[in-house]
């Protein structure tokens, strides 16, 4: 019952730090963009997947088109 327990407890910490992570880069991106579009809502998954300093990098570095064209699946 434990184990089960904290297991829940694990899992809920897990999706609370994802969720913030996904949070945070949302506003990067609006902050930068102006908005937060299907385009680059459709984009999110692979940005997630970055370390943090690597996205920072990139999107300090990078326009709207060049985050769309690495990013986006044709």
């Amino acid at each position: 019952m434990a184990e089960v327990r904290e297991e829940g407890i694990q899992t809920g910490i897990q999706t609370g730090i994802q969720t913030g992570i996904q949070t945070e880069r949302q506003n990067f991106l609006r902050a930068k963009f102006g908005t937060l579009d299907g385009e680059l809502v459709a984009i999110m998954e692979p940005l997630l997947a970055l370390p943090s300093e690597e996205f920072a990098l990139l999107l300090l570095n990078s326009s709207r088109e060049d985050l769309l064209a690495r990013f986006s699946q044709s």
